[in-house]
């Protein structure tokens, strides 16, 4: 049976490995360090909930949550912003139990819902996704600014 905790400071070293495949899953370069310094950076400050997973006793996958603001609703909204299982450990229903943990934590914080976005090249998320009650929104374009 899995077990889903918080991620805390105690957890950083198991959670900043998940969070390398899961970069390197969407074809970013692998910095282990940097990524540990930017999780322990958002534990610390409070910026993020993260859920870990854990199956035989080892962490294999998380859902990582960032607090928004809804106009319509006038309250919090969760997003989804990172989820990912160890591909060994995939097709257990891990990632439905944390999404599933995820909407949890949203009626325990009062939220309206939850929003994420992934790739169109991410086959597995955009077939697991509306199985999991999620609508895709079609009338919005998302666009991003990056600073240079």
């Amino acid at each position: 049976m899995p077990q889903i905790e918080v991620a805390t400071l105690a957890h950083l070293d198991q959670f900043a490995e998940l969070f390398n495949d899961y970069r390197i899953f969407y074809e970013q370069p692998s910095d282990l360090e940097k990524g540990k310094a930017f999780l322990k950076e958002r534990i610390n400050n409070n910026d993020t909930v993260a859920f870990l997973i854990k199956q035989d006793d080892k962490y294999v996958g998380f859902a990582h949550l960032y607090p928004l603001y809804h106009y319509k609703s006038l309250k919090r909204q969760w997003l989804l912003s990172d989820l990912f299982v160890d591909p060994a450990y995939r097709g257990f229903g891990l990632a439905v139990a944390l999404i599933d943990r995820s909407k949890q934590f949203c009626d325990e914080t009062d939220a309206c819902g939850l929003l994420l976005e992934t790739q169109k090249t991410n086959i597995i998320g955009n077939h697991l996704y509306p199985k999991c009650e999620f609508e895709q929104d079609i009338e919005h374009n998302y666009y991003n600014w990056w600073r240079v």
